[in-house]
């Protein structure tokens, strides 16, 4: 699913029980011209900037770590954690990327909780 449809279809999700999920009032309460999130969510406009995304995930409740992948884009805060130790990181995500989601899972539980 692309960026664009994914965001249409959980702006439409909450105007199906909330009226005020239309595009014009999304986008006025993102700071986006109704027009350019239409674009958007029809895939006829790149994706936004990290931020337009971040204030949309949140105005949809969705998680800005997955539309920014969605879009192709990665955090700032997580760029500059990255570019602050690449070699390491790049390491971790290359053994990391075969991994079943359920070692993943319990390799950032226990490195969240300190049982390391």
């Amino acid at each position: 699913m692309t960026f664009g449809r994914y965001i249409r279809t959980a702006r439409e999700k909450r105007r199906s029980q909330d009226r005020s999920f239309s595009v014009r009032q999304v986008a006025q309460r993102i700071g986006v011209e109704p027009s350019y999130l239409s674009k958007i969510e029809r895939d006829q406009a790149a994706p936004p900037s990290e931020a337009t995304i971040s204030r949309l995930a949140k105005e949809l409740g969705e998680d800005p770590d997955l539309l920014l992948a969605m879009a192709g884009k990665v955090s700032s805060d997580l760029q500059h954690i990255i570019l602050h130790r690449p070699q390491l990181f790049a390491d971790l995500l290359r053994q990391l990327k075969d991994a079943p989601d359920y070692a993943v899972l319990h390799i950032v539980r226990e490195i969240r909780d300190g049982d390391w």
